[in-house]
């Protein structure tokens, strides 16, 4: 690339690869007009990879969820961990079974008392925090205060939403 082509980052412009950015020029104006060949080339412009072989109306999708993830940003720490944690179960089980249950917001606090001793685990974007360390899991954590393996949220006193749920219905089983 010549130096007249090339991006400045002068003044202290941000790098290329911030979350937010400006949509590459010339975008369709509306991809479901579009022909297999156009969205095609498009898909190559905003993903920098040739299209997968997938239908018009994926392809459309897939150009559509770009554009909206360089206009107002991309997925938020905890759901790309979600999606990896998800893609490694359906790589070694060749199934998702998604956790219905688990479903803890940044900010929450987790309570349990082990030999006469309170510990605290704060819910963080990035997992977990316990005694000013960071977790990626409450199995983790469990380990560490009990010096055995356990199931973090089990030991945490957390449950399953089906678990919870009885025949007629009232959440109590």
């Amino acid at each position: 690339m010549d130096a007249a082509r090339r991006p400045s980052r002068a003044h202290g412009d941000k790098p290329a690869n911030t979350k937010r950015r400006s949509p590459p020029p010339a975008q369709l104006a509306a991809p479901e007009a579009a022909d297999l060949n156009e969205l095609r080339c498009e898909w190559r412009r905003l993903y920098c990879s040739e299209p997968p072989r997938f239908s018009r109306d994926l392809l459309i999708r897939g150009i559509s969820y770009r554009l909206q993830e360089i206009e107002h940003g991309g997925l938020n720490k905890s759901t790309r961990r979600k999606l990896k944690t998800l893609a490694k179960m359906f790589e070694t089980t060749g199934r998702i079974a998604p956790d219905p249950g688990l479903s803890l917001k940044p900010g929450a606090r987790l309570v349990r008392e082990w030999h006469g001793r309170t510990h605290t685990v704060t819910v963080t974007e990035d997992g977990f925090e316990s005694a000013g360390v960071s977790y990626p899991s409450l199995t983790k954590i469990a380990e560490k205060i009990t010096g055995a393996h356990w199931s973090g949220p089990r030991f945490f006193g957390l449950k399953r939403t089906g678990a919870l749920r009885s025949g007629n219905g009232d959440g109590h089983g």
